[in-house]
């Protein structure tokens, strides 16, 4: 039986900038949203052809800042199939009132980008006391967090783990751990370390494949030992399409490569179990448009 995919980490770009403006996080575009720009159409044309079944639109806030019209215009074409994932100032004293307004557009997730390759903080303004409403709305909602890091924002999202333990935090890229020295993979430490954390989860991308197949690293050895410390019901794959290089189901392909030793029902759960926990709207067989009408 063809297992279920939902993609909880895509892109999309707009030709039209002036009905969607550039205006990256930090003042600087991120290369990938330069170079291979898709749009929601070249999209769907790529899930189809790869299998994949649903997708968590994540909005490009390395492209579009805080303005996820792109994003929802995009998904309320078609909320059976597509969610969103926003990004927002959630040190804005209006952040709760602005984010009830993006789930009247299809927001199911809300992303807080610290660290990547055009921005650099620990993140410490993710959990500043103006933060602390929005926080609090997320349990009252039940809605995920995913949190773009690198090491040196770990210890920020351990925090957040720690204050706010009814809220279900997923880590993009797995937080880009350091697999370089192969198995048992001791310099990913800090990833080990916070497996303890019940409300964590981890967003596998082809960044974590392609880390995972330089040697001595291998997915038979990691993919084995990630599902051992967290459990695949805490796993979810995303694409990062078109952030990496490939076709959708190129992507998808390696994918299966990396999965190959784990069982039929771990891969089940990471190629969408866990995504319908995460985002219950695609769980659904139907999607109430009306709610977002």
């Amino acid at each position: 039986m063809t297992q279920k995919i939902i993609d909880i980490h895509p892109h999309i770009i707009s030709p039209d900038t002036a009905k969607y403006p550039f205006n990256p996080l930090g003042g600087i575009r991120s290369d990938w949203s330069a170079e291979r720009p898709f749009t929601f159409e070249q999209y769907v044309e790529e899930m189809e052809a790869a299998g994949i079944a649903q997708a968590a639109m994540v909005h490009s806030s390395t492209t579009y800042g805080y303005d996820n019209s792109y994003a929802a215009d995009s998904v309320c074409r078609d909320l059976a199939r597509f969610v969103g994932v926003y990004s927002v100032d959630i040190a804005a004293p209006d952040a709760v009132a602005v984010i009830d307004q993006w789930r009247r557009r299809g927001m199911a997730g809300l992303r807080l980008f610290g660290a990547g390759s055009t921005v650099q903080t620990d993140g410490r303004w993710m959990i500043a006391p103006e933060t602390f409403p929005v926080w609090e709305h997320m349990a009252d909602i039940n809605m995920t967090v995913a949190i773009q890091t690198t090491a040196i924002g770990l210890p920020v999202v351990e925090e957040i783990l720690e204050r706010y333990p009814e809220v279900n935090i997923i880590l993009d890229h797995l937080g880009r751990p350091d697999l370089t020295d192969g198995a048992p993979y001791a310099q990913a430490a800090p990833l080990w370390k916070l497996a303890r954390f019940d409300n964590l989860y981890l967003k596998i991308t082809p960044r974590t494949f392609d880390l995972s197949e330089k040697a001595p690293a291998t997915p038979d050895t990691f993919f084995p030992k990630l599902v051992l410390e967290y459990g695949a019901d805490r796993l979810a794959w995303g694409s990062n399409f078109p952030a990496n290089n490939g076709t959708l189901k190129d992507l998808v392909d390696q994918g299966r490569r990396c999965f190959a030793t784990l069982s039929e029902a771990d891969r089940a759960a990471i190629w969408a179990g866990t995504a319908e926990k995460l985002y219950p709207q695609l769980a659904k067989a139907t999607f109430d448009k009306a709610v977002h009408a």
